[in-house]
């Protein structure tokens, strides 16, 4: 009777691994605050140095560039400093789930804010893809109707869809539930009814962004350099948009190798229909949280500024580009010039020799 009543009370966040779990050794602490500390820092001094050069930029497409990577710092900061904050006060404190929050309250709080911070980034990365292949291959359309308002909404809509998502769980699509070692909340991975709607809609929705990210991106780089290395008196310069090439292609490749790893092994999780292998999981969690901590130093150390106290003697604009494009005709052109030039001396010392008379012109 006390077991089937016991039952009866047990939450469903808790009905798989329940409270209280055995403590871990300090170092788990030691790793969670480390790496908070240094995420959170990191996008700190990014959010300051992105605020200093919205100040001071005067291009569109640059505005809008920024725009989207504040949006991506404070995704960033907001999620380590959100689950950081949970995970760290039960390594120090050592917390019954069950007696602080017996209504799954936090639980649930802890699994949405894992979903949205988790998808966000993914998301953020598709819609930069989206408006830098929109100013570089119609940059006429581009500037004329795209003001800073849409660009503000747009990161408001990418919010908004991940919170939805998070939400879903909550109304019977999937559902959060406690994990192992007792730290954290996560939604339930699983090849059995909503949990595995749920599942394959996480992770396939932030494998699409990422395939967005790289298809959009392949075609601006393209375009890009056919645009820097045409030669004419009217091309405009290209700076602003390598950079922000650059720093959108770093930022593609770090959330490839840290998040896609997490989102394939929830997809083969439930496809194959075998049970969680909990420690793979805690793994791939880790590395996707390099990813909110390596992000900001994309901007804070690849831009010309910087770049350039680094390497002064490289030439870090479009010119560099062209020169380096064009560096095989030179070489012909230089190579046929002396090879020319050559041949008429041989010519003109045989002439002299035999005193013929120059050739007419």
């Amino acid at each position: 009777m006390n077991a089937s009543s016991f039952a009866n009370n047990t939450q469903l966040c808790y009905s798989i691994n329940s409270p209280p779990f055995r403590p871990i050794p300090n170092a788990s602490a030691y790793f969670s605050s480390i790496f908070s500390a240094l995420g959170l820092t990191s996008n700190f001094i990014a959010f300051v140095v992105l605020l200093k050069s919205f100040q001071r930029t005067h291009s569109g497409s640059r505005t809008f560039f920024m725009i989207f990577l504040g949006g991506l710092v404070v995704t960033d900061f907001m999620g380590l400093l959100v689950t950081g904050s949970i995970v760290v006060s039960y390594h120090i404190t050592h917390f019954n789930w069950r007696n602080l929050d017996p209504n799954c309250h936090l639980c649930n709080f802890m699994g949405m804010s894992m979903v949205f911070y988790g998808l966000c980034p993914l998301m953020l990365g598709a819609a930069m893809a989206i408006e830098r292949f929109i100013g570089i291959n119609h940059p006429f359309a581009h500037s004329t109707s795209m003001p800073k308002s849409r660009t503000v909404f747009m990161v408001l809509m990418v919010w908004l869809i991940a919170g939805c998502i998070a939400l879903l769980p909550l109304i019977g699509i999937g559902s959060y539930h406690m994990q192992i070692p007792g730290s954290w909340c996560f939604f339930n991975i699983s090849s059995k009814g909503n949990d595995f709607a749920f599942s394959l809609i996480f992770s396939l929705l932030g494998l699409m962004s990422i395939t967005v990210s790289f298809l959009l991106n392949t075609v601006s780089i393209v375009t890009l350099i056919k645009v820097c290395c045409r030669q004419g008196k009217n091309q405009r310069r290209r700076d602003d948009e390598i950079e922000m090439m650059v720093q959108l292609i770093l930022i593609m490749v770090i959330a490839s190798n840290c998040c896609v790893p997490t989102k394939v092994f929830i997809a083969q999780t439930v496809l194959s229909g075998r049970p969680l292998q909990i420690k793979y999981l805690l793994l791939w969690l880790r590395f996707a949280t390099f990813n909110q901590i390596l992000d900001p130093w994309v901007y804070i150390l690849f831009r010309r500024a910087i770049l350039k106290r680094v390497a002064p003697r490289l030439d870090w604009s479009r010119n560099s580009i062209v020169s380096l494009s064009s560096f095989g005709d030179t070489v012909r052109r230089f190579t046929r010039s002396s090879l020319r030039s050559t041949m008429n001396q041989e010519t003109a010392g045989d002439r002299r020799k035999s005193n013929l008379p120059p050739p007419s012109p």
